[in-house]
C-alpha cells in the first residue's frame, strides 16, 4: 500500500530536506507507473452538500490535489479533525490546488438521511465539499475500517497516502505542501474553480443555533440554555425572556465580562449557587459564568485538546478533551463530574478541599478521573478505572439512598450507565450489548436491560419525584422515561420521525435531534433542548402537552450589545413623534388619570417581509420592584397591529389604582415575518420601562418610543 511505503521511506529521515526528498521520490513513483491505471471514482448519482453540483474526479476534480475525510456526524474523533482542515483549508485554497472533500460514510442510521447531515454541517461550521456516501460505496471502494480516516488523492485521481485516526497534522501538511508543488512543477495541477456554495450562507436567522443542554435554576426560575451554534449561553426566565447572553456570536476564548467573554460550541450547563459551570466543549474548557460579578473565567483545561487521561494536575493546567456535559454532586455539593467525550471518561473537578472515595483528600481546583480506562469501549466493572465509556454525552445525579449513583447517557455504545458515587462502580442501566466491544448495537426499542433499545442517547435527567431517569434518544427523536432499578425503558415523547410538531397526544409529538433536557424542581416537567429545531421544547406532565418556549430578547440587557443606537434616518423618524426615546436606564415619571402613549419602531431584517395574515401582538403589564406581578389596568389590554412596520401607537390610561406605584411597566410583542425564500419566523421582544406614578397632575400625559432592530 502507497501509505504503507511512504512511512517506511520517511523513518529515520529527520531534515526537511531528506523528507521533502523522499516524498518527490514517492510521488514520481507513482505517476510514472504507466501499469497503474487504478483511479478512484466517485459513483453517480450521491448527493452533495457545500456546492452547487456533483464533483468527479473524472472531471472538476481533476488537477486537484484531494483530501478525502471519511467521517460520520456523531463521532468526538472526527469532530477533533475539524480545526486541522480548517488550518489546510486556510493555508492552501482551491486556486492553489487542494480540495478537501467529507465523505460522510454513517455508522448509524438516523446519519444515512442528507437533511441530518446538513445539519451537522451547519452545527461544526464546515466549510468544504460534503458527499454522503450513503450506501458506503467509496467507503468500500477505498477499504476504509475506521473513523475518521484521510485519504490523499492525486490531481491524476491516484490515491497517494492514508492517515487513520486523528492527530496527523503535521505529516498532513508536509505531504500536501510537497505534493503542491510537485504537480504544479509538473503541469499537472490546475487553478479553476469548483461549485461550492456553503449551506451556512443561506442560514435562515434563529433565536437559537443548535442549542445543546439546558438547565434550570434551584429554584425553578430561571433556565440556561447552551446556544452552540451562537458559541454563547443564555440565561432566561422560566418563561424564555433573556435576562443575559454570555458569549458572542463568533467562536473564541476570551475571559471576561458578559460581552467580552467568547466560547466555541459550548455544550453541558449547571446551576451551582449563584454561579453556572459550563463544558466549553471546544475550547477543551469547563468555565464558570458568576451571576452576581457579571464575569466568566476558566476553571480547567489549557485551551488546547489534551490527551491525558489520568488527570492530577490544578484546574488551568490540566489538558482535558471535548467536556460534553456538567454535573455537581460529591460530599456538599463539592464535586464538579464531567462527561469527558474526548477521552471516553467521567472526570472530577474538586470545588473545595474534599475527603471522598475510600478517605482520600483532594485540594481544591484539582481535576482528576473518575471513572473509565480511556479505552471506547462499553464495559462495566466494579473498580472504576477499568470500566470503559464511548463518548459520554450526558450525566445527571440521582441524589437517593436507593440510588446514589451518576447516570451517564453513553452515546457511542447506545446505552444509559451508571456510576455508584461510593466507590464508582459502574453498571448498565438500558441498552447497548453485554459485549462490550460491540458499539453497533442500536435501535428504537422499549423494554428491559440489553433489550431496550437506544440510538446515541445524549442527555440523561434525573427526577427525584417519580424517581425516573429521562433520556433524550437523540437519533430516535425521542424523549425516553427509564426506572434505574428495574431497569426497564418506555417511550415518553416523540413518534420517532425528525420533525417540529407540539401536541397534546406524547406520542405524536416530534423531536429532531434532541440533545439534552433538565426536570423542572418541582418535577412536574421537562424542558428539552431540541437541537436540531433550534428551540428549547417544554413537557408538561400535569397539562399532558409539549410546547416550544419562546425566547424572547430584551433590548435592556445590560451585558448585550446595545440595541437601541439608531441610524440618521431612524432617529429623525422617532423624534418626528415629539415622544421620549426610552433606555434601559431612565426612568419615566408617570402621574395618575394621565395617559401613557407608546409607540413601537421595529425594523426587519433585509429582505424580510410580515407574514400576510399573522397581525403583530402586543401586551403590557406591570411588575414591583421585586419583580412580582401588579395587577393594573395594563394586563387586561392586549393589542394587534396589521403593520407593526408603520410605527403604531397605543394609549395606556395610567389608573388611580397605581398611585405610588415604584417599579416596569414591561411591553412584550410577538412579531411574524417571512424571508425572501419562504421561511417564516416569529420574533418575541421584550421591552422594561422603570416608572414611578405620582399624583394628578392635568398636564402630565406622556409618550415613549421604544425601537428594537430584530437580527
Amino acid at each position: 500500500m502507497p501509505s504503507a511505503t511512504l512511512e517506511s521511506l520517511l523513518s529515520g529521515k529527520t531534515t526537511k530536506i531528506e523528507r521533502e526528498e523522499v516524498i518527490n521520490t514517492f510521488l514520481s513513483k507513482i505517476e510514472g507507473d504507466s501499469t497503474d491505471s487504478t483511479r478512484i471514482c466517485m459513483q453517480d448519482g450521491l448527493e452533495w452538500m457545500n456546492t452547487t453540483k456533483s464533483l468527479n474526479f473524472a472531471t472538476n476534480l481533476k488537477g486537484k490535489l484531494v483530501v478525502l475525510d471519511f467521517f460520520t456526524y456523531c463521532c468526538i474523533n472526527c469532530m477533533h479533525i475539524l480545526p486541522d482542515l480548517e488550518r489546510l483549508e486556510e493555508k492552501f485554497t482551491v486556486a492553489d490546488g487542494l480540495v478537501i472533500v467529507g465523505v460522510h460514510s454513517a455508522k448509524f442510521e438516523n446519519e444515512k438521511t442528507s437533511a441530518n447531515i446538513l445539519s451537522a454541517i451547519l452545527r461544526y461550521g464546515i466549510s468544504h465539499p460534503v458527499v454522503n456516501d450513503e450506501m458506503a460505496s467509496l467507503w468500500n471502494e477505498l477499504e476504509i475500517t475506521c473513523w475518521p480516516t484521510l485519504v490523499v488523492v492525486s490531481p491524476t485521481g491516484k490515491r497517494l497516502v492514508t492517515y487513520v485516526g486523528e492527530g496527523h497534522f503535521t505529516e498532513l501538511q508536509e505531504f500536501c505542501t510537497v505534493a503542491l508543488n510537485y504537480y504544479k512543477t509538473h503541469g499537472l495541477s490546475s487553478e479553476h474553480d469548483l461549485p461550492i456554495k456553503l449551506a451556512k450562507d443561506s442560514l435562515p436567522s434563529t433565536a437559537l443555533s443548535f442549542p445543546g443542554k439546558v438547565g434550570v435554576s434551584p429554584d425553578g426560575e430561571c433556565l440556561v440554555i447552551s446556544d452552540t451554534g451562537h458559541h454563547c449561553v443564555l440565561v432566561t426566565t422560566k418563561a424564555g425572556v433573556v435576562l443575559h447572553t454570555v458569549g458572542g456570536q463568533e467562536s473564541g476564548y476570551k475571559d471576561g465580562r458578559f460581552e467580552e467573554a467568547r466560547m466555541n460550541c459550548p455544550q453541558g450547563v449547571v446551576w451551582h449557587k449563584h454561579s453556572i459551570y459550563v463544558a466549553d466543549t471546544e475550547n477543551h474548557l469547563i468555565r464558570l459564568i458568576d451571576l452576581k460579578k457579571k464575569v466568566v473565567s476558566t476553571v480547567a483545561g489549557t485551551g488546547e485538546m489534551g490527551e491525558d487521561k489520568e488527570g492530577g494536575n490544578q484546574g488551568t493546567e490540566q489538558p482535558i478533551s471535548s467536556p460534553w456535559d456538567v454535573a455537581i454532586g460529591g460530599p456538599k455539593d463539592s464535586v464538579l463530574f464531567i462527561a469527558m467525550a474526548g477521552t471516553h471518561q467521567i472526570w472530577t473537578v474538586f470545588l473545595e478541599d474534599t475527603v471522598w472515595l475510600k478517605g482520600i483528600t483532594y485540594k481544591k481546583g484539582m481535576c482528576a478521573r473518575f471513572a473509565g480506562s480511556g479505552q471506547e469501549e462499553n464495559r462495566n466493572n466494579s473498580y472504576p478505572h477499568k470500566a470503559g465509556f464511548a463518548q459520554p454525552s450526558g450525566i445527571s445525579l440521582a441524589r437517593d439512598e436507593k440510588i446514589n449513583s451518576l447516570f451517564v447517557a453513553d452515546s457511542e455504545s447506545s446505552s444509559v450507565r451508571s456510576v455508584a458515587l461510593k466507590d464508582g462502580a459502574t453498571k448498565g442501566v438500558v441498552g447497548g450489548e453485554r459485549d462490550p466491544m460491540n458499539l453497533f448495537a442500536y435501535g428504537d426499542v422499549d423494554g428491559k436491560g440489553v433489550d431496550a433499545k437506544l440510538q446515541h442517547p445524549l442527555g440523561v435527567a434525573w427526577n427525584q419525584a417519580d424517581q425516573k431517569l429521562y433520556v433524550a434518544d437523540s437519533y430516535n427523536h425521542k424523549i425516553k422515561m427509564v426506572d434505574p432499578l428495574a431497569k426497564t425503558c418506555v417511550t415518553l415523547a416523540g413518534n420517532g420521525k425528525p420533525g417540529k410538531k407540539d401536541c397534546s397526544i406524547f406520542e405524536e409529538v416530534e423531536f429532531n435531534e434532541p440533545g439534552g433536557l433538565c426536570v423542572t424542581p418541582d418535577g412536574s416537567g421537562l424542558f428539552v433542548a431540541d437541537t436540531n429545531n433550534h428551540a428549547i421544547r417544554h413537557i408538561d406532565f400535569q397539562l399532558n402537552t409539549v410546547k416550544e418556549l419562546n425566547i424572547i430578547t430584551s433590548p435592556d440587557q445590560s451585558d448585550t450589545k446595545s440595541s437601541s443606537s439608531q441610524d440618521e434616518t431612524n432617529v429623525d423618524s422617532i423624534l418626528s413623534k415629539k415622544c421620549t426615546i426610552v433606555n434601559q436606564l431612565e426612568t419615566v415619571n408617570l402621574h395618575v388619570n394621565s395617559d401613557l402613549t407608546v409607540h413601537l419602531d421595529v425594523h426587519l431584517p433585509k429582505d424580510c417581509t410580515l407574514t400576510e395574515g399573522a397581525p403583530c401582538v402586543w401586551q403590557a403589564y406591570t411588575e414591583d420592584s421585586s419583580g412580582k406581578q401588579v395587577k393594573s389596568a395594563f394586563q387586561q389590554q392586549k393589542t394587534k397591529f396589521d403593520n407593526i412596520l408603520e410605527q403604531p401607537s397605543s394609549t395606556l390610561a395610567v389608573a388611580d389604582d397605581l398611585l405610588g406605584f415604584h417599579g416596569t411597566i414591561k411591553f412584550e410583542v410577538k412579531v411574524y415575518y417571512c424571508e425572501a425564500s419562504g421561511t417564516c419566523h416569529m420574533q418575541g421582544i421584550l421591552f422594561t420601562v422603570p416608572v414611578n406614578v405620582t399624583k394628578k397632575d392635568p398636564k402630565a400625559n406622556s409618550s415613549i418610543c421604544l425601537r428594537q432592530d430584530i437580527s
